[in-house]
């Protein structure tokens, strides 16, 4: 498996990874998929802010992607990001995620972020709750039926995981 960084020409399989998670699972609370142009403006706001965005490749096919994007967007939520993790169905349970994320968490820690925070939809996603558990993220808690997707109202789990020096000293 090659994790590498994300380039424009990848974004017709990240967005189409994308339109199957959000028509078939929890994972995010988007009703309608976005297109592959609303893809590529979000893929080019994140490298712009200095965020990493990655794909992971098998035998030369896009498995997964994975990105850290801004927490919050207030000045002091600078140091904090926000991490998203999508595997394509036929590439679940091959280690995918967890090369995404080990990199992922690498490349932030490398860029000066300080805390990762994983917003997980549904807190019925039991494999991307372990993922980040195993990842050192700690449970942080949970917001009770904040979203209504297919006919049911979803909790979002808050996890967290210190990048580099975390709190301990200023950025």
């Amino acid at each position: 498996m090659l994790i590498r960084a994300a380039l424009p020409h990848d974004l017709a399989v990240i967005t189409g990874i994308y339109d199957h998670a959000v028509r078939h699972g929890t994972a995010s609370f988007e009703l309608q998929p976005p297109d592959q142009k609303e893809m590529t403006r979000r893929y080019e706001a994140l490298l712009a802010g200095g965020y990493p965005y990655l794909v992971a490749e098998i035998e030369g096919e896009i498995a997964g992607y994975a990105y850290a994007g801004p927490y919050r967007a207030r000045p002091a939520y600078h140091w904090s990001v926000e991490d998203s993790i999508y595997v394509a169905p036929q590439s679940q349970r091959r280690g995918v995620g967890r090369a995404l994320i080990e990199r992922l968490i690498a490349d932030a820690e490398a860029a000066g972020f300080r805390q990762m925070i994983a917003v997980i939809g549904d807190s019925a996603n039991a494999g991307s709750i372990e993922l980040h558990h195993c990842a050192g993220f700690r449970m942080v808690g949970t917001f009770d039926n904040v979203g209504f997707k297919f006919g049911r109202w979803l909790d979002s789990v808050l996890m967290q995981r210190p990048l580099g020096a975390g709190a301990t000293t200023a950025p």
